[in-house]
């Protein structure tokens, strides 16, 4: 990237907000990440998309870039990243294709899997469909997890145990999405990894989660206190070195860019297993991105910067 690069001749329109179930944890992430570019010099306008007027300022005006901290559906799941592809705008993180991918819970595990990336095995349900919950058992096990399966900050996440609670988790979550993964339960220690880079790509240490609830829930995620991270994880050099790596495969399978986040359960043996991988991890005073990138010497200013830089190839 370039030494020449001068954030205060840089037009940022940061996009927060929009229409999701995670319109107020973006609405933080835009807060943070807002702060830490107008401390680097960025020029930072705040536009929210589910605005309409705030779309047409994104036409009209004459950015030269959009910092996304869109979280969920229209945000997080390629519709916007369309819409700044059509207008010409670059963007932080990945493209249309990837951003829906990653999204889509399903369709990841089948990307991880073609790429030899271990992931817990799952079954698939869609609204209308009928579920016999012991060939669900039979496959996973009567320890599941339960989840929307283009849905993020853990909304709708349920661990449960036997046929009926199966069977009543999934048609809570299919009100809130209606494509819901049922997953084997893997016990362990929860850990997640960002990806940073362009063309070279770079794990940030790893961090552990110990959140205060059964499992890194909604709020684990967000309440102040809700959670522990330590970072870098007391982990073996070996061990960091494969999770580290799982991690920038998990982004390229993916086919991620700028930045990606990816969630693993690291059990007693040694296994790893990755859950998920964000496109947009959050960005709030609690957000985990932030930690390590600080972790890794880089602050959160210089991390803004570091992306805005990918988005341009500056």
């Amino acid at each position: 990237m370039s030494e020449c690069f001068d954030p205060r001749e840089c037009r940022v329109a940061l996009l927060a907000g929009g229409k999701s179930g995670e319109r107020e944890i973006s609405l933080a992430s835009g807060e943070g990440a807002s702060q830490a570019l107008k401390e680097a010099g960025f020029n930072v306008t705040v536009l929210d998309p589910a605005e309409k007027e705030d779309l047409k300022r994104l036409i009209d005006e004459p950015f030269d870039v959009a910092f996304l901290c869109l979280h969920g559906k229209l945000g997080e799941d390629g519709t916007v990243q369309g819409f700044l592809e059509v207008i010409g705008l670059p963007y932080i993180g990945s493209g249309v294709w990837s951003s829906s991918l990653a999204m889509d819970k399903a369709k990841a595990k089948l990307y991880y899997q073609q790429h030899d990336i271990p992931t817990p095995p799952s079954v698939t349900v869609r609204a209308g469909d009928s579920v016999d919950a012991r060939q669900v058992i039979a496959f996973l096990g009567d320890h599941c997890v339960v989840k929307p399966g283009t849905e993020g900050s853990a909304l709708g996440v349920f661990i449960v145990e036997g046929e009926q609670a199966i069977l009543d988790a999934v048609e809570k979550a299919l009100e809130i999405d209606d494509e819901v993964l049922i997953e084997r339960y893997v016990k362990g220690t929860e850990l997640t990894v960002a990806v940073i880079g362009g063309d070279d790509l770079q794990a940030l240490p790893i961090i552990e989660i110990v959140p205060k609830s059964d499992f890194y829930d909604f709020e684990s995620k967000y309440a102040p206190g809700g959670s522990q991270h330590i970072c870098p994880a007391p982990l073996s050099d070996e061990t960091t070195n494969m999770v580290q790596k799982l991690a920038i495969e998990a982004h390229k399978a993916l086919g991620c860019d700028g930045v990606s986040r990816s969630d693993f359960i690291l059990e007693e043996d040694g296994s790893c297993w990755i859950l998920e991988t964000n496109t947009i991890p959050g960005m709030t005073g609690t957000s985990l991105l932030p930690d390590a990138g600080r972790a890794a010497g880089i602050s959160f200013p210089d991390l803004c910067t570091k992306l805005v830089q990918y988005a341009l190839r500056a």
